[in-house]
């Protein structure tokens, strides 16, 4: 099973994007709220070097933000899971 989490900031559209698509594929994740948890934001930028969410880690794979070239890699990281 893969490893997931994905880093969020409430009221976040395409946070909300990522964790349906992950939701409709059936995916575990942890969710960690960056805004509210300074130790999940300094854990974001380690992974990611970015300072926006959201911030979508699948094993060791690494995708910031849900524009539409994200989702493919999303989607073919899962694969492995599924």
């Amino acid at each position: 099973m893969l490893d997931i989490t994905v880093y969020t900031v409430p009221n976040c559209a395409d946070c909300e994007a990522v964790k349906r698509l992950l939701k409709s594929k059936g995916a575990a994740f942890t969710e960690k709220n960056v805004q509210e948890d300074p130790a999940a934001l300094a854990e974001m930028q380690h992974k990611a070097n970015v300072r926006i969410a959201p911030v979508t880690v699948i094993g060791d794979q690494v995708f910031y933000g849900f524009f539409g070239d994200q989702r493919p890699g999303i989607l073919a990281a899962l694969e492995p899971a599924q």
